[in-house]
């Protein structure tokens, strides 16, 4: 973190419990994304059953991952403290009332180029399945790719945010609670029963959180809900997040500089 001369020198903001969550997730995701990688490369090097098969044959690592990704969606219907603004925004509890009354949410129209664009991007991948190009296996590392991903955005860098939302941060994010809705959207694909279960869960987990927008709408502007400033921020993924940039930047400048100085070799 750069600091400006003659200002008080500023100490690097520490992960707070949420954030410390959300790391957590990025490595178990990655370990599980590994796992399943190596296991359907086996496979088809074998020519061995389906990923789907050899997972029920070996039902620990499947009960254990439905469970964990089954217990995330569930702690998302009830307030916690342990999971992210983004998503408690829905609560009663949270709707902390500014005295205004305008509800503005500037990025609500881009939600639903996002729908699209999501709904293409995942029926080609569906179409490639139905046709027999892609199978089982790739639809469910799909999901695992997408999962990762997810911890990405929320930890370093979201195109949703930076390209289409265009919101300050996770907090005021208007589809917050899709992110396990998009994840699994490859399982639809998937004629397996632990697979539709979580997707059915977690269109559950969106249309609650849409119902409550179209009910409750105060409670996802911050003009209407102090909860959405920064200083009721669980996370402060921000600060690392702008590091993070500050630090590319300095990379980028350096590079410039070098092949300037080559150049001039």
């Amino acid at each position: 973190m750069s600091v400006s001369h003659g200002s008080v020198k500023a100490h690097p903001r520490k992960i707070t419990v949420v954030g410390a969550l959300h790391y957590l997730r990025l490595v178990y995701r990655s370990v599980l994304l590994v796992l399943l990688t190596i296991s359907y490369i086996r496979a088809r090097l074998n020519g061995a059953e389906a990923v789907t098969v050899q997972m029920e044959n070996r039902p620990v690592i499947l009960i254990v991952t439905w469970a964990v990704f089954v217990t995330e969606m569930v702690m998302r219907f009830f307030p916690s403290r342990y999971e992210s603004p983004g998503s408690q925004k829905q609560f009663a509890r949270n709707y902390i009332k500014t005295g205004k009354t305008e509800i503005l949410i500037p990025d609500n129209n881009a939600t639903v180029l996002v729908a699209l664009i999501w709904i293409v991007f995942n029926g080609i991948f569906g179409a490639l399945h139905m046709s027999g190009v892609l199978d089982d296996g790739i639809m469910i590392l799909l999901c695992s790719v997408y999962s990762v991903c997810d911890m990405v955005c929320i930890l370093f860098f979201c195109p949703f945010q930076t390209w289409f939302m265009k919101n300050k941060c996770c907090s005021a994010c208007r589809i917050y609670n899709w992110d396990y809705a998009m994840m699994f959207t490859p399982l639809f694909f998937v004629r397996r029963g632990y697979c539709w279960s979580l997707l059915l869960l977690s269109v559950a987990l969106l249309l609650r959180w849409e119902i409550t927008f179209y009910r409750h709408p105060e409670r996802f502007s911050e003009h209407t809900n102090d909860y959405l400033r920064c200083t009721y921020c669980t996370e402060k993924l921000c600060a690392h997040k702008k590091q993070l940039k500050t630090l590319w930047q300095q990379v980028e400048e350096y590079t410039a500089d070098r092949i300037r100085k080559l150049r001039k070799e």
